[in-house]
């Protein structure tokens, strides 16, 4: 075995000397672990904002689905309402009766259409910006 003999020298009263530069390294280190840390949390606050859309979106991908369906639903159901064998039957369950030939003018519709065709049409046209911003009207015979 080897026998251990206090050391001799006196080194006890020997100052070490400061370092300067501790000081700015430290603050460097510091510096960048909150920034690294400060990304990882940002990054944990968009996965789970990402997470929290995704759920927002499936549920509303069900909601349109389920309203696609029942719009579905309701022009079935529209179209066997209006369909003409059964408006038929409520029409002649009011009283009424299919129209005769007789009943139908062609000339009035003709005659409806030209009256409305030669009616003039009035049109409005601002007036210049020098005026007093009043409106002038214009009648004009459009064909």
């Amino acid at each position: 075995m080897v026998r251990r003999i206090p050391s001799r020298q006196r080194n006890a009263h020997v100052a070490r000397a400061r370092d300067p530069g501790v000081i700015f390294r430290l603050g460097l280190l510091l510096l960048c672990g909150l920034t690294l840390a400060g990304g990882f949390v940002y990054a944990g606050g968009q996965h789970f904002a990402a997470l929290k859309l995704g759920y927002e979106t499936e549920s509303l991908r069900k909601i349109k689905k389920d309203l696609a369906a029942e719009q579905h639903r309701i022009q079935l159901e529209r179209e066997a309402v209006v369909s003409p064998a059964r408006l038929e039957r409520a029409a002649r369950q009011l009283g009424m009766q299919p129209m005769q030939a007789a009943q139908i003018d062609p000339l009035s519709r003709t005659a409806r259409r030209s009256a409305e065709a030669d009616a003039p049409r009035v049109i409005e046209i601002p007036a210049p910006a020098a005026q007093d911003q009043t409106k002038v009207i214009r009648q004009v015979k459009l064909r």
